[in-house]
């Protein structure tokens, strides 16, 4: 089979690899859509030679891209409970393998697990950019005949993560809420907030990604590069700030105007990966009794939970991705992603 293999410095190659074989507990799928993520871009940028992430041992040899994988388990191995996985079956992966025994992995988040080194699909363990992926059955989510592939792909990352962080934050139609960065995560954070009933309040500095954040439910756009981010959002709150603030971006600015532009007694969460904020804890914080929390990605069972909302809801996920391509179109696929300036894309095999 091929797939696709970040080199470093912006280059990918379509590399040759053995077609797997599920051992002991696992399955093998056949890809149908392997989604595009923001946090692919430092692996595809990362200098050559460099493997390793913070906190994730290195891979020992290449490593097939790709933690959004949906498709069709097409062999399982020795072990495999039939409730669990079945030849023919469409499933999602949720993209991360721990102990598989401790409390965190026991309740759907392997990627907290404590007592082994996570495997990372796509980062240090072949990811869904191929024709086919073994996986442990453990990891897979069951995707519903009214979900399309695609859709599968964006909730196995993207609008997973974007869901789990409105959920933490408990998001209602009583809320105004203000999301920095309208990329793949902030446009799904968009789409569902506004199934959950919330004004939204879209910020971002490209106005191409404005207007979809509009045709995607945003009661209000801010360009922070032409405006005030904290003034416009508290001129649109009656002086007040919004309940709630998301940031997507990880950008340092957006995260602290993210925590100014709270209500007093407001909750800013931040998903965006890397970069740093300075805050002024007084001020900023303190003596506007704000919480600020994280939100890594999601458990196996808020994907699965997230899936039955957008069918509930009839979220047009799809909507989502602006390019479809095929795998020996990867050079050309992430040299597009990397400008920033286009939507989501999606492998389709």
């Amino acid at each position: 089979m091929r797939g696709v293999v970040f080199m470093g410095d912006r280059q990918v190659e379509l590399m040759s690899f053995p077609d797997p074989t599920p051992g002991a507990g696992e399955v093998v799928l056949e890809m149908k859509a392997s989604g595009m993520c923001g946090s692919d871009l430092k692996h595809y940028r990362r200098p050559k030679g460099v493997r390793q992430q913070s906190g994730i041992p290195a891979a020992s040899g290449p490593v097939i891209a790709g933690h959004e994988p949906c498709g069709v388990v097409a062999a399982i191995g020795p072990g495999v409970d039939p409730r669990h996985a079945q030849v023919g079956q469409r499933v999602m992966v949720h993209h991360y393998q721990g102990c598989t025994s401790c409390g965190h992995c026991r309740t759907g988040w392997q990627q907290l697990c404590q007592k082994t080194a996570v495997k990372v699909y796509g980062n240090n363990s072949h990811g869904g950019h191929a024709n086919y992926m073994c996986v442990p059955a453990n990891t897979l989510v069951p995707l519903d005949e009214a979900l399309t592939f695609k859709a599968g792909a964006a909730i196995s990352c993207g609008t997973g993560t974007a869901y789990g962080a409105l959920r933490r934050m408990n998001v209602s139609g009583n809320d105004t809420i203000a999301i920095f960065g309208q990329g793949p995560v902030g446009l799904s954070a968009t789409q569902l907030a506004a199934a959950m009933g919330a004004r939204v309040i879209a910020l971002d500095i490209s106005p191409q990604r404005l207007e979809r954040a509009r045709a995607f439910g945003a009661a209000e756009t801010i360009n922070p590069s032409n405006a005030d981010a904290v003034a416009a959002i508290r001129d649109l709150t009656h002086g007040l700030g919004a309940e709630l603030t998301l940031d997507t971006s990880a950008s340092p600015e957006a995260r602290i105007q993210a925590i100014r532009a709270l209500k007093v007694w407001g909750t800013c969460c931040f998903v965006g990966e890397g970069n740093e904020v300075t805050i002024d804890v007084s001020p900023d914080m303190l003596r506007r009794q704000a919480t600020v929390i994280a939100s890594w990605t999601f458990s196996s069972i808020g994907q699965a939970e997230c899936a039955q909302f957008i069918i509930d809801r009839g979220i047009k996920v799809d909507e989502l991705f602006t390019e479809s391509w095929k795998l020996d179109q990867a050079e050309e696929a992430y040299r597009l992603f990397d400008q920033q300036s286009s939507g989501k894309g999606v492998f389709l095999l």
